[in-house]
């Protein structure tokens, strides 16, 4: 039986494949639960520094959730307990102290767009479309959380025009709009890009990316002490601090060590 989610590890990069291409990659509760359950396993581990995640066949990066795992929703709590299993996959990529980067071909819509939002950095296919379509196909919502994750990349407004009309957006409108950082020709050029990117961010100070990363989320949630101290103080009291400092003045590349 073909595993719906890949991992690969390759020295201090992680890529996380959803393994669907026949479903265009809709996720089930099993590839939610996966995504979670590596996310926190790779940040309590803390050898990986990169996490990429992306799609199986060029088709899709995820095309939102499996409908039919909704043929069973009866109840207020079989709604809840789906949002709150998103939420906590969302936040799993959240709470990773490693960027993750969305490395996007195709649709990427519903669900999957939820996954992308709550990525640090996303860069994706000409061909690839983004959107959350639910006004005109399963009449649901969106958490609050989700839309505000959207919202911080996009705005209120144009949050509120690609939800209301339900339509699918070009990548090079997703990008004008915030919602991508960049745009590559192909999946072969997608994935070049990503493993440069990876290449590139594992070589800078990872308490400086997680720092950054956490202040922004606190930002957002109001969540943790919203001054940063403890921020501040793990930074400034780093071994890596007084590398880069000792390293800069003997003009050297520093070697982080993430602590």
């Amino acid at each position: 039986m073909t595993e719906p989610i890949l991992l690969d590890v390759d020295g201090d990069v992680a890529t996380l494949t959803f393994n669907r291409p026949e479903a265009r990659n809709a996720l089930t509760f099993e590839m939610y639960e996966g995504l979670r359950e590596t996310c926190e396993r790779l940040a309590a581990e803390g050898t990986v520094r990169c996490l990429v995640i992306t799609g199986a066949g060029g088709e899709a990066f995820a095309a939102g959730t499996d409908i039919s795992q909704f043929r069973s929703f009866r109840t207020a709590e079989d709604a809840i307990a789906y949002e709150e299993r998103i939420e906590g996959v969302l936040r799993a990529i959240e709470l990773c102290p490693m960027p993750v980067v969305a490395a996007i071909a195709g649709a990427c819509t519903g669900g999957g767009a939820a996954i992308a939002s709550a990525c640090d950095i996303r860069i994706a296919t000409a061909g690839s479309r983004f959107g959350f379509p639910i006004a005109r196909t399963l009449g649901n919502c969106l958490s609050t959380a989700t839309i505000s994750r959207v919202a911080e990349l996009i705005g209120p407004g144009r949050t509120k025009e690609l939800i209301f009309t339900a339509r699918l957006i070009p990548a090079e409108e997703a990008r004008a709009v915030g919602f991508v950082s960049e745009v590559v020709p192909d999946d072969a050029a997608l994935q070049a890009r990503a493993r440069e990117l990876a290449a590139l961010m594992t070589g800078h100070a990872p308490i400086t990316l997680s720092a950054t990363k956490e202040a922004l989320r606190r930002l957002r949630t109001g969540d943790g002490d919203a001054t940063g101290s403890d921020l501040v103080v793990r930074a400034y009291t780093s071994e890596d601090f007084r590398e880069g400092m000792e390293a800069f003045l003997a003009k050297r590349p520093p070697q982080w060590k993430g602590r």
